[in-house]
């Protein structure tokens, strides 16, 4: 049951010194620190680092992460006056290249319309072109609030492939540096699949895996599987709202395989634990089921918000980072934990110097 207080954004505040928000990676992925938090029952936490989560995790459970890839969908382009701009796609790539159609008189050239945040000097105007390198442009379309566009974006050949070549990697803005080449590398997890490209921001608890720590889990009896949840502006868009249940979820796109949705009821009916790598994957399984009364194949968008008092129907446990304070993710992981129990955690994490955010240490609460 919750109260009242749960649906207040002020009740997801804590204090957090600018020093625990991680700016690089460590060294080596696995090296993270590792809390481990049981979901129910007394609050004892226990402090390890990320490549023993074998000990942690329950017999034979199965692991399901997010294999979306990470698009540096950062441009930087030119306005007609000479202004630099810098234009974030939010929209998934999938979803633009399914839209695409050629433009009239140009059978060379592509369009499809896309949304996206748009950072620039002056006043930029609907109608108004802008162009990012040789094969990228857009027209400005319709503004939105707080920085956002639709837009009609125009290019040549392969959109991916620009994007490479082009953009940067969209490393949220409390990392407070520009972009580096290594960025390239540690902003995605090891089993990003290249088919899967697409996300604006990296399924972070993901990126404390390494090859070697996926082979020993699979080892010693542990199964992994797979959804795609191409993270979009939903992931990181502020709530607003002095009552969170007044806030909304934009929509990102989920693929669950049969694959993996008879994995998840082969470990229900044997009775083995079903861990989520990562907001993301909890929010792909969770959106396919309130979509299907049922765990099966799915296809679709999910703006799925979970929050306490909202009821969680296919994971059992997390593997997850601390989140922003007055974030959705936050509220997420209050929905499975509590709330107040969530923040005595993250106070412990804080007291103890666990790094915060995308780059920073882990959390797994454990059925």
């Amino acid at each position: 049951m919750s109260d009242t207080t749960d649906f207040l954004l002020s009740s997801y505040t804590y204090d957090l010194p600018e020093s625990s928000i991680a700016q690089e990676p460590l060294a080596e992925r696995g090296q993270s620190r590792l809390m481990v938090m049981p979901r129910t029952g007394p609050l004892t936490l226990r402090h390890r680092h990320f490549y023993e989560l074998r000990e942690e995790l329950p017999e034979g459970a199965l692991l399901i992460a997010n294999n979306s890839r990470v698009l540096p969908a950062r441009l930087k382009g030119l306005r007609h006056t000479g202004g630099k701009v810098e234009f974030l796609l939010l929209s998934p790539l999938p979803t633009v290249l399914a839209r695409a159609e050629t433009v009239e008189g140009q059978p060379e050239c592509l369009q499809a319309p896309a949304e996206g945040l748009l950072r620039c000097g002056g006043h930029p105007v609907p109608g108004e072109w802008i162009h990012f390198g040789e094969s990228v442009r857009l027209c400005l379309q319709k503004p939105g609030d707080f920085g956002r566009w639709e837009v009609m974006l125009q290019w040549q050949g392969n959109l991916a492939a620009d994007f490479e070549a082009e953009g940067s990697m969209p490393l949220p803005p409390y990392i407070r540096r520009a972009p580096q080449s290594g960025d390239r590398e540690r902003y995605q997890t090891v089993y990003a699949r290249e088919d899967k490209t697409g996300s604006v921001a990296a399924p972070t608890a993901g990126l404390h895996f390494t090859p070697q720590i996926r082979e020993d889990l699979l080892s010693r009896g542990f199964e992994w599987k797979e959804v795609t949840l191409y993270v979009g502006y939903g992931t990181f868009s502020p709530v607003r709202c002095d009552d969170i249940r007044d806030h909304h979820m934009h929509g990102e796109l989920v693929e669950v395989p049969e694959e993996t949705a008879e994995a998840i009821r082969r470990a229900r009916k044997e009775g083995r634990k079903i861990i989520a790598v990562g907001t993301t994957s909890a929010r792909a399984l969770e959106g396919a089921w309130q979509a299907q009364g049922d765990i099966t194949a799915y296809r679709g968008v999910t703006d799925i918000f979970l929050y306490p008092g909202k009821k969680v129907h296919v994971i059992d446990g997390l593997i997850t980072n601390f989140h922003l304070p007055g974030s959705t993710l936050i509220m997420l992981v209050a929905a499975l934990v509590g709330r107040e129990r969530i923040l005595e955690a993250y106070g412990e994490a804080v007291r103890r110097g666990y790094r915060f955010f995308s780059y920073g240490d882990a959390m797994f609460i454990k059925p």
